[in-house]
């Protein structure tokens, strides 16, 4: 029985991640963009990560007389993830620390949006560096799923 739970919890997970062309991973989310960010922001936060800044740029949008559908970007890391990533091409630090965009598509469908670890190790040359690059993939892949799974 446990097996077919992971099973199908694998299933749902793959069929909801777009993988695109540009960088970013994009998971669907079972929850509404504030829910999805919470659930986000604690998950880091209890793994020792820290959350640097959460912002609402549907709130930023109204204050200048604008309508954006609910976005909002969490900015987050760890020197003890980010340092080795570093160390191996430093220019990827413009693209840390690491962010996650949660975002309600036209549909009223939410996703979870990070850059791919591949593509900035691609981006900044990177080379021999592949494990501490799956070690982020992993774990931006578990942060996404708890964040969005039901």
């Amino acid at each position: 029985m446990r097996y077919l739970l992971y099973t199908l919890m694998a299933v749902f997970f793959f069929a909801s991640v777009t993988y695109a062309d540009n960088g970013i991973i994009s998971i669907k989310s079972s929850h509404d963009v504030k829910t999805t960010v919470d659930r986000l922001e604690s998950k880091l936060k209890e793994k020792g990560m820290t959350v640097f800044i959460r912002i609402n740029h549907a709130e930023g949008a109204q204050k200048v007389g604008k309508k954006l559908r609910p976005t909002e970007l969490i900015i987050f890391g760890n020197p003890k993830v980010g340092t080795p990533l570093m160390q191996c091409g430093q220019s990827v630090a413009i693209d840390l620390p690491q962010k996650a965009l949660i975002w309600q598509d036209e549909a009223g469908q939410v996703w979870l949006s990070y850059n791919d670890p591949k593509y900035l190790a691609s981006r900044h040359s990177i080379k021999g560096c592949s494990e501490v690059i799956k070690k982020i993939e992993k774990a931006l892949g578990n942060f996404a799923r708890m964040a969005t799974m039901p």
